[in-house]
């Protein structure tokens, strides 16, 4: 036996040579070989042993009772942390399940160990995301469409369905962006709630994330130029151009996540970055019109390519403030919008139409074929600089966006 070649324990044949041979060896001096194999044979030992017979985590029942037994709780101590009688009443019974909030509050003020808590091994509760209020997020609304699970008492397991949606999002990494991100000149509506402003973005991120098309190419910083925003642009001039221009975006790097608002949130687009650094554009197309697709896009596009390199480059535009009397703008979003208006309609050509004074269906019909551009970019220029919304309505293309994406 002395000369028994120390290896990893793999069965319990094995583990009974090893255990055999520490009893003839328990009492080697130190500095020895001896003491050496007797040292490396208790630690193989103990791995195996704890693989072979691991000891079972108590459940966090148990665990919460023997707290309270402990500290001579009753289930009225409890109704803090879990949130009322009853609660306390089903939970501990078994007929609730321990939530993500009332797992850490327990841990907080009770010191249950989080892992019992949680079930999970070395397991602990991430406080990076420590004063949101994980109820306030639309979550019925988020339900209905499928971005979380809906399940019995959604506001119970807030904390979870939200951070499984961040998990989708991209992770911790993007979950602060653009969160609280306040800013009076950027085009957000005072009266949008951050929380659905917050999920909208998340779920923008996720649907980008999960585009296998636009995963498959790289994004090259620098690529979108005034030039690339122009040749998106002719793409509104064929009858799928809308399905064509995210087809071409992904081809370069670029996600286009068409996701629907959420109410409070008064939005018409968003430019993103993705965890592993690709742009995303997000639409909610909730003025579904040809005109304010291909604008808005566009608008969105020149962030990424003239504010990409901006420290906080997450923008969200609600374009019902854009020129609004007594609202400042910042200075980017003035350039989008430079960048979008001369990319479908290059300035000088602008000045020189005739549809600038005479706006006739043939003069928008004529630049437009010029341009190589949808007539109803030129009627959406128009009515936009006249301030008249009623003029060349036939020309704008209400109802003509969303079925390209199937929504209803």
């Amino acid at each position: 036996m002395s000369n028994i070649k120390v290896k990893s324990i793999q069965t319990d044949s094995e583990h009974e040579v090893a255990l055999a041979r520490i009893e003839e060896i328990f009492d080697a001096t130190a500095g020895t070989q001896e003491n050496d194999e007797l040292n490396v044979l208790l630690d193989l030992v103990e791995i195996y042993e704890k693989k072979r017979y691991p000891i079972e985590m108590p459940d966090p029942i148990s665990a919460i009772e023997f707290r309270m037994d402990q500290a001579g709780l009753t289930q009225a101590d409890l109704v803090p942390y879990i949130g009322s009688r009853s609660k306390v009443s089903e939970v501990l019974s078994g007929k609730r399940d321990l939530t993500m909030s009332m797992a850490r509050a327990l841990h907080k003020h009770l010191r249950i160990p989080a892992d019992v808590l949680l079930q999970e091994r070395a397991a602990s509760f991430d406080d990076s995301m420590e004063g949101i209020d994980f109820e306030r997020f639309p979550l019925r609304a988020m339900a209905e469409r499928g971005w979380i699970e809906n399940v019995p008492h959604l506001k119970d397991h807030a904390e979870e369905l939200i951070r499984g949606l961040i998990d989708q999002a991209g992770g911790l990494k993007v979950a602060s962006n653009p969160f609280y991100r306040k800013n009076d000149h950027r085009r957000i509506n005072a009266k949008t709630d951050p929380y659905s402003l917050q999920a909208w973005c998340w779920k923008v991120m996720a649907s980008a994330n999960e585009d296998a098309n636009a995963k498959k190419y790289e994004y090259d910083q620098g690529r979108v130029d005034i030039e690339f925003l122009k040749q998106v642009a002719r793409l509104s001039s064929k009858a799928n151009g809308p399905c064509l221009a995210k087809e071409f975006l992904a081809e370069n790097g670029i996600a286009l996540a068409i996701v629907p608002h959420l109410p409070k949130t008064y939005l018409d687009g968003a430019a993103l970055r993705l965890a592993d650094g690709r742009p995303v554009v997000g639409l909610t197309l909730r003025y579904d019109r040809i005109d304010n697709f291909w604008f808005t896009l566009m608008h969105e596009l020149a962030h990424v390519g003239r504010h990409g390199d901006i420290e906080d480059n997450q923008f969200v535009d609600d374009m019902t403030l854009r020129n609004v009397k007594g609202i400042a703008e910042d200075s980017t979003e003035i350039e989008a919008d430079e960048w979008a208006e001369d990319a479908l309609i290059p300035k000088d050509e602008w000045a020189d139409s005739p549809v600038r004074d005479d706006p006739t269906p043939m003069s928008v019909i004529q630049l437009a074929t010029w341009l190589e551009i949808h007539p109803a970019i030129v009627a959406g220029r128009v009515r936009y600089e006249r301030g008249n919304y009623r003029l060349l309505s036939q020309f704008v293309g209400s109802g003509q966006v969303r079925k390209h994406f199937d929504l209803a």
